[in-house]
């Protein structure tokens, strides 16, 4: 098993597996944009970091904020949501 999870995304999409992962004993970090910042999701997780901007391509989609946020975090698992589409152009 994993000491702690990080979920990469929002809402009511992070809020049941943060209260699933609860159920099972595992710490739950979750990310957020300046959009959210005050969302559910936020106040539900044990411990929260800001990934960036309002726009998901300068937020939940930057790679390296999400691992910059794993680590600081000391998350060894990540949950990578769902629903976002990323798109290299």
């Amino acid at each position: 098993m994993f000491g702690k999870l990080l979920i990469v995304n929002r809402g009511e999409i992070a809020c049941p597996t943060i209260g699933t992962a609860r159920r099972l004993g595992i710490p739950t970090v979750a990310v957020y944009s300046d959009a959210v910042e005050d969302a559910l999701h936020v106040s539900m997780a044990d411990q929260a970091f800001r990934l960036g901007p309002t726009l998901a391509r300068d937020s939940y989609l930057n790679i390296e904020a999400t691992m910059a946020a794993a680590r600081a975090a000391g998350a060894d698992a990540i949950h990578p949501g769902y629903g976002f589409r990323y798109h290299r152009r």
